[in-house]
């Protein structure tokens, strides 16, 4: 599935945009929203959703709230960082047992990709943290980067594993042909949330000439 991460302010926006995709990354970060806005704006979307706030909006405590409140209002998964603190991630992660939502434990590297040894231990420390669905986004520097980013997939399934940067593109589209259970995209160029990520019509003539 093209998942649209989703940066807009206005919560009526959010779910109109959330429900004419196919999935939909709800950046609660991103968007300024409040725990009476991520009810409103969760509880009306009728497609699957990621609840993603990163840590730099607000501090643990407030993080968790949101994120569970995200839950309770039908978040079909929920995104946490591996770095983040143990405390929290477990806080979030008894909610989201709970409420049958999925835990997807994510990897950023906004400098460059390691090595494919490196990357296997980062998918396994994501798995014995809970991980439903480990995500792996690195930074592409070269092909080479690219193609070591999806190799992955020659060992693991229910896995997200893509590349940012120009020279990433091509992950995100290949990924979804390789197991991948979905991949992100804007909803247009001047909301992109991510180095190289593309529109979801780039991605669906993509999608359409692969298939």
């Amino acid at each position: 599935m093209i998942c649209v991460s989703v940066s807009e302010k206005d919560p009526k926006r959010i779910v109109e945009i959330a429900n004419s995709a196919e999935m939909a990354e709800i950046r609660i970060d991103l968007c300024g929203l409040n725990e009476e806005t991520v009810v409103e704006v969760f509880s009306n979307i009728k497609k699957p959703t990621i609840a993603t706030c990163r840590p730099q909006y607000c501090d643990d405590k407030k993080r968790a709230v949101l994120l569970n409140t995200a839950i309770v209002s039908g978040a079909s998964f929920v995104d946490l960082e591996i770095e983040s603190a143990e405390d929290f991630k477990s806080q979030v992660k008894v909610v989201a047992k709970k409420n049958n939502c999925k835990c997807i434990i994510s990897y950023h590297n906004y400098e460059n990709t390691p090595s494919i040894e490196e990357l296997k231990a980062i998918v396994e420390e994501c798995r014995a943290q809970g991980a439903d669905i480990p995500k792996i986004a690195t930074t592409a520097k070269s092909r080479k980067d690219a193609a070591r980013v999806l190799s992955l997939y020659s060992e693991y399934s229910d896995l997200v594993a893509l590349a940012m940067g120009l020279e990433g593109k091509i992950t995100r589209v290949a990924n979804l042909f390789l197991g991948s259970p979905f991949s992100f995209a804007a909803i247009d160029d001047a909301h992109a949330t991510a180095g190289g990520q593309l529109t979801v019509e780039q991605m669906n003539i993509c999608r359409s000439i692969i298939k």
